[in-house]
């Protein structure tokens, strides 16, 4: 028996890295998982054959959130091949992609995670939960400083926190809970391989000031943690290095 039998996910963002560790998870936990991406549906059918492989439920979804039709396509995958929606991990993230527009970190890590939470609110039922997880370079962002090249990220992020915050009283109305997961950079990740590749040395200077990054797999580990954990709606659990920037910010 799994803490999530029964159950149903939603990971935005979830064909690679830690969405789809934190996918990988929960279905462990024998929720039925629906893996999002946006373009690279191999990587997302790869997950879910990984998934089936080992007993587990998911369905890959091609959505992107930041168009309108986007995140309803989530949710109606979660109640057509599940039966209902009771988790959702909103993890997908980005801007610091070329090409995709000057507001896109603001439409994707702000807009699409509130038109997200809006669509499954629709029918999450009571005693179901929303997991944000963002930066401690975004989380802090308001009293310590970052990295220029991730500034705006790390805004838009707060911004999205910010946003996710305000529906605190409606969810709550609804007994829906919502936590947020704040973690240091991430060994292996898109971000940080960018971060590094727009500011050598980036990240070899978060390692040494936390004292270790966290892993793909270890980060999923805690977001994963969240998905049941008892602890009160508006939670944020500091993963790794928080030390740093609550020193920083003193």
């Amino acid at each position: 028996m799994g803490a999530l039998d029964g159950k149903a996910a939603i990971v935005t963002g979830s064909s690679r890295g830690v969405g789809a560790a934190v996918a990988e998870l929960l279905a462990a936990e024998g929720a039925g998982v629906v893996v999002n991406y946006r373009q690279k549906a191999p990587r997302a059918n790869k997950v879910v054959a990984g998934i089936e492989a080992a007993g587990g439920r998911a369905v890959a979804v091609g959505a992107d959130l930041t168009s309108p039709e986007g995140a309803q396509s989530l949710v109606d995958a979660a109640t057509d091949n599940f039966g209902g929606l009771d988790l959702l991990v909103l993890n997908a993230s980005g801007g610091m992609e070329s090409g995709l527009g000057e507001d896109y970190a603001m439409r994707l890590n702000r807009d699409a995670q509130v038109n997200m939470l809006k669509a499954a609110a629709a029918v999450l039922p009571a005693g179901s939960r929303v997991v944000f997880v963002t930066s401690h370079q975004a989380h802090f962002i308001n009293t310590v400083p970052t990295m220029p090249e991730y500034e705006p990220v790390a805004r838009s992020k707060r911004a999205g926190e910010d946003a996710l915050r305000a529906e605190l009283p409606a969810l709550e109305e609804k007994g829906i809970s919502l936590v947020v997961v704040s973690g240091d950079m991430i060994e292996g990740t898109v971000t940080a391989t960018l971060l590094d590749r727009a500011a050598p040395g980036a990240i070899e200077a978060r390692r040494e000031a936390a004292g270790k990054l966290y892993s793909v797999e270890e980060f999923a580990a805690e977001i994963a943690k969240m998905a049941t954990a008892d602890v009160p709606s508006g939670h944020t659990e500091l993963v790794g290095g928080a030390e740093w920037f609550q020193r920083a910010q003193a």
